[in-house]
């Protein structure tokens, strides 16, 4: 009896530091995954910071807002494809609509990896005037 109890526990034991090693992979794949969504979302959006929030300091480096704050006179032709789509979808609902709708309706999917990165794009646009976003996390149009 002893020894299959010593069985036993030599084979939980070899699962556990199987376990523990398969953990310790995810866990260092989880921060290259962090890693790697930090870097797109620097490429998607590489303006800094306190040009995002109007100073005009980027402008007279010579860069350029990928998503340019909204005029009176813009009718979305100076949006990104992929932003003017969004802003399009969300200006053809008569209700605010979620990031998730929005990947609905585009056909994109609604997985987490697609619905994030449209999520940041719809903020982009209200942060910049094309849209705005309501206190529940919708978003919607004024036109």
């Amino acid at each position: 009896m002893l020894e299959s109890i010593a069985a036993r526990r030599a084979e939980l034991d070899a699962r556990v530091e199987e376990l523990a090693r398969q953990l310790e992979e995810a866990r260092a794949e989880r921060e290259e995954l962090a890693v790697a969504e930090k870097v797109l979302r620097r490429l998607e959006d590489p303006v800094p910071a306190q040009t995002r929030a109007g100073s005009s300091a980027g402008a007279e480096r010579g860069q350029t807002l990928v998503v340019p704050h909204r005029e009176a006179e813009m009718d979305g032709t100076e949006l990104p494809d992929d932003y003017r789509r969004i802003w399009e979808t969300v200006r053809s609902e008569e209700e605010p609509m979620m990031a998730k709708d929005v990947c609905v309706v585009l056909d994109l999917g609604v997985e987490p990896r697609v619905v994030e990165p449209a999520r940041g794009k719809l903020r982009r646009l209200a942060e910049r005037g094309w849209l705005r976003k309501t206190n529940d996390g919708r978003f919607a149009s004024d036109d």
